[in-house]
């Protein structure tokens, strides 16, 4: 298989997995959008509301940013401050997205790492967040985002210190 044919296979799977992330993110928000309003109304009209309603809705809140996070990096179009790129040439940009890559690699590694901790810990104690469902079973979206963060900031770390050593391009030398 050609390199070219390998970066196409990758390219289809990245998309398909943005494709998915997206897909779950609007479930999710649209769950949020439902089910929220639906709650003022039972609990204002008729005095009563889903029991598990309330909790569900925090749930809810909780992967919804989580999952938007996640999509916040695809691309790194997350909120940044980035003085130094635009002072810099592109050597001076790789530069510096290899150092702010690499540390926000480690950060987001090491919050999957004790967030899946606490919950191997959850499952450990059988808590249950309402209505019977487990409380890990809410809790998973935060180790789980967080390592894909830490892999795609590593991902990105490679890629800048690529560009970084490769030096200006052939017209510029």
């Amino acid at each position: 298989m050609s390199r070219a044919e390998s970066g196409e296979g990758q390219g289809r799977v990245l998309g398909l997995l943005h494709r998915l992330e997206d897909a779950l993110l609007a479930l999710i928000l649209g769950l949020l959008v439902l089910l929220a309003p639906l709650q003022i109304l039972l609990r204002n009209v008729f005095d009563t509301g889903i029991s598990w309603g309330d909790p569900l809705l925090r749930v809810l809140v909780l992967w919804v940013a989580m999952l938007g996070a996640l999509a916040a990096t695809r691309g790194r179009r997350q909120i940044s401050i980035d003085l130094l790129s635009h002072v810099g040439g592109e050597r001076l940009r790789s530069g510096v997205g290899v150092v702010t890559s690499l540390f926000t690699a480690l950060v987001c590694a090491i919050v999957a790492h004790h967030s899946a901790r606490f919950v191997a810990s959850e499952m450990e104690y059988a808590a249950t967040a309402f209505a019977g469902v487990p409380a890990w079973i809410c809790e998973i979206v935060i180790p789980v985002v967080f390592g894909l963060i830490a892999l795609r900031y590593a991902l990105y770390c490679i890629g800048d210190l690529r560009n970084a050593l490769a030096g200006p391009p052939v017209e510029e030398r």
